[in-house]
């Protein structure tokens, strides 16, 4: 689905996006306006100090509620008052070292927090579309070299995999049991729940996650230290799953998309890269140290450190054949247009988002390009 046709389908559509403030939700909600869509937002204070959020100016135009995602009639309340034709669903505490620190609060911000919205979807009693993301880390590891399939069992070595994991059980129990696919045309309510890879692009400010920390020892001069530099991971532009997530969203919210199809579409699906871009986490960071044009890495691994996964690897094959959708931007174009992203907003802060606005649309064009040249 071409930005044309996205543009028409969400033009004046009222979108709540939880988890605003973050990283992947500023881009989402950046895109969101530009496809004409009265935005919402509903998360905590930005994560990070910077934070793409403000860098972006998006609190000017969008209506920007900050409150927990836990707290379920604070939540049940917003949904009444907004009344939204779609929620995307990306509040969570996102971080694998994170949940060794906090484990409870792990839990209660992504099992919790999505069982809140579900119900306050069920008693808030409006048709919408849901668009639950979730986290390529829900498989149960098999340190296996074959990429996850949306059928695979659901669990994890550490608590944040289980509990995303959690989160998409209660996902599909919440739909089966009171917004079966195949009664939608009678309560108006599809849900879908969605699995990215590992994302990359700029904007991400977080600690501990290797893209943020590599620019972080690039812009100072200083080695990166690198824990795990052997670890395989599905790394992709954000661009590219959150693509996923709008032609998702956009077809379930089509009036003219067949009930048969909105009723195969309310299910798990998995948007990551091609398997080229299945790489290292030293592949990638030699990959930005060229892009960047200087620096250099350092083995830091530690055997005493917190599991983490070796191998993991996404199947996207289902995305493909119920929408079509493969991805775009290779590692090597993800990595150029990351960096360049965060050359722009540290020569000059006003300038992150016209960078950020520039990439959407560069990207819709490839999209189009790529469409065009299929056979």
């Amino acid at each position: 689905m071409d930005a044309v046709r996205l543009g028409e389908i969400y033009q004046n559509k009222k979108v709540l996006v939880t988890g605003h403030t973050g990283f992947k939700g500023s881009w989402l909600s950046q895109w969101l306006l530009m496809l004409g869509a009265k935005v919402y937002g509903y998360a905590l204070a930005p994560p990070t100090q910077p934070a793409m959020f403000e860098q972006l100016g998006l609190s000017g135009d969008m209506a920007d509620r900050r409150a927990d995602i836990r707290h379920f009639d604070q939540l049940l309340g917003y949904l009444k008052d907004v009344k939204p034709d779609i929620i995307f669903h990306m509040a969570a505490q996102p971080l694998v070292r994170d949940s060794y620190d906090r484990p409870l609060e792990t839990v209660e911000v992504n099992t919790l927090g999505t069982a809140n919205l579900l119900e306050a979807i069920r008693q808030a009693g409006e048709p919408v579309v849901a668009i639950m993301v979730t986290s390529d880390k829900c498989y149960r590891n098999r340190e296996w070299i074959l990429g996850y399939r949306e059928d695979d069992p659901m669990g994890g070595h550490d608590v944040y995999s289980a509990s995303k994991g959690t989160a998409e059980l209660l996902i599909d129990s919440w739909r089966m049991a009171f917004f079966p696919p195949a009664s939608l045309a009678r309560h108006g309510v599809g849900i879908a729940s969605v699995r990215a890879g590992n994302v990359i692009g700029g904007g991400d400010w977080a600690k501990d996650r290797i893209v943020p920390d590599t620019i972080r020892a690039l812009r100072l001069g200083k080695a990166v230290d690198l824990r795990n530099p052997t670890a395989t991971r599905p790394w992709q532009h954000v661009l590219e799953p959150l693509s996923g997530y709008l032609e998702l969203g956009g077809i379930l919210l089509d009036e003219n998309t067949s009930a048969d199809r909105k009723e195969t579409l309310c299910t798990g699906l998995n948007f990551g890269p091609a398997v080229s871009s299945n790489r290292s986490t030293k592949v990638l960071v030699e990959r930005i140290i060229g892009a960047w044009g200087e620096g250099t890495w350092e083995d830091k691994s530690d055997p005493e450190a917190a599991h983490e996964a070796q191998l993991l690897q996404l199947s996207i094959e289902k995305a493909y054949h119920l929408l079509g959708w493969q991805p775009i931007w290779d590692l090597g174009t993800a990595v150029e247009r990351t960096v360049e992203w965060y050359r722009y907003a540290m020569a000059d802060s006003a300038r992150a988002r016209q960078a950020t606005m520039d990439q959407i649309a560069a990207y819709e064009e490839d999209r189009v390009a790529e469409g065009s040249a299929r056979p």
